[in-house]
């Protein structure tokens, strides 16, 4: 019976479903080590007959993983797989955080606050002579000014410098798409126009005393009441 069953019950794979076989046998193929970082794929042509797919169906793959950071195209050299380095890989994750509205910017300062709060515990417990300074500069430059540009542009580079403080690329990765500065401006303008400047600055002191006092719990804790009152301070106006 199965031999007179409607062939369209087998339907054949659309194209789309053949570029993305295309994508994961080409991650495999780095994953296991064919392909090393900094490594040149072979042609187009001869990697479409080895993976036995279309020219074209492999010419979208190429260009979906390049979008993705995982190759990057040289003029008049070829396709190379890149160095793979975190900030490569997750670099369109901020435009996630860059186009997010309503609800999906609360679950995004949630995110934050968790890997925030983390990132600044592993910095209190690493953080050395020199990246503390770097961390106290900005802190001062907030303090010195009421600008709302330059506190905002300081405000970045001191959660910036804290999270490089902690040692972890991917997390840092990570939090910078979160923080990104066209995401803080959406959420910091709004927040500091309901007069929170000064609130800012202690929730900033505090997480500074704890990385001088090298606790990573006081620096989780104040860091997630940081990134908390913003947190709370949208929910309650998406629900005006």
């Amino acid at each position: 019976m199965d031999e007179i069953l409607p062939r369209q019950t087998e339907p054949a794979p659309q194209k789309g479903t053949v570029t993305q076989r295309a994508i994961e046998q080409i991650k495999a193929m780095i994953a296991e080590g064919r392909l090393e970082p900094g490594a040149r794929l072979p042609t187009e042509r001869e990697l479409a007959v080895q993976l036995g797919i279309s020219r074209s169906s492999m010419r979208e793959a190429i260009r979906a993983l390049t979008v993705l950071g995982v190759l990057e195209a040289r003029h008049g050299s070829g396709i190379y797989v890149t160095q793979l380095e975190a900030g490569d890989l997750l670099e369109t994750f901020g435009v996630v955080a860059d186009l997010s509205r309503g609800p999906q910017l609360v679950e995004l300062l949630e995110v934050r606050r968790i890997l925030e709060s983390t990132a600044t515990a592993l910095a209190a417990a690493r953080i050395t002579p020199g990246e503390l300074a770097e961390v106290e500069k900005h802190l001062a430059a907030m303090h010195a000014t009421d600008d709302p540009e330059e506190i905002l542009a300081h405000d970045l580079a001191f959660h910036r410098a804290i999270v490089a403080a902690a040692g972890n690329d991917t997390m840092a990765a990570i939090l910078e798409g979160l923080s990104s500065r066209t995401f803080r401006a959406r959420v910091w303008r709004g927040y500091q126009e309901e007069g929170a400047f000064a609130r800012t600055r202690r929730e900033h002191a505090a997480i500074h005393r704890a990385l001088v006092a090298h606790d990573p719990e006081a620096a989780r804790a104040a860091a997630a009441a940081h990134v908390g009152e913003v947190e709370e301070w949208l929910r309650t106006q998406l629900s005006q």
